[in-house]
C-alpha cells in the first residue's frame, strides 16, 4: 500500500501541529484523525500547497467531526 504525504487543513483550532502533516493510501480517502472523543475528517478538494521542506502535497480540508460510541 502506498502512503501519499498530505496537508491538513482547518479543523479544531486545539488540533496540534503534529496532525497537520498525515499521510493516506489514495488521493481520494477521507483522512480521519483521531482528537479528544472522536475523530476529526478532512477530504481532498482539489487544491495543493508546497511545504517548508519542498514537498508538493495535497491539501485535505477539514470536513467534519464523528464522536466515538460509548
Amino acid at each position: 500500500m502506498t502512503n501519499i504525504k498530505v496537508a491538513l487543513s482547518g479543523g479544531p483550532a486545539e488540533l496540534t501541529e503534529q496532525h497537520r502533516d498525515w499521510t493516506v493510501g489514495s488521493i481520494g480517502d477521507v483522512a480521519k484523525v483521531s482528537f479528544g472523543a472522536g475523530y476529526e475528517h478532512f477530504s481532498h478538494e482539489g487544491e495543493f500547497t508546497t511545504t517548508s521542506g519542498g514537498d508538493h502535497v495535497p491539501v485535505f480540508a477539514w470536513c467534519g467531526r464523528t464522536r466515538v460510541a460509548e
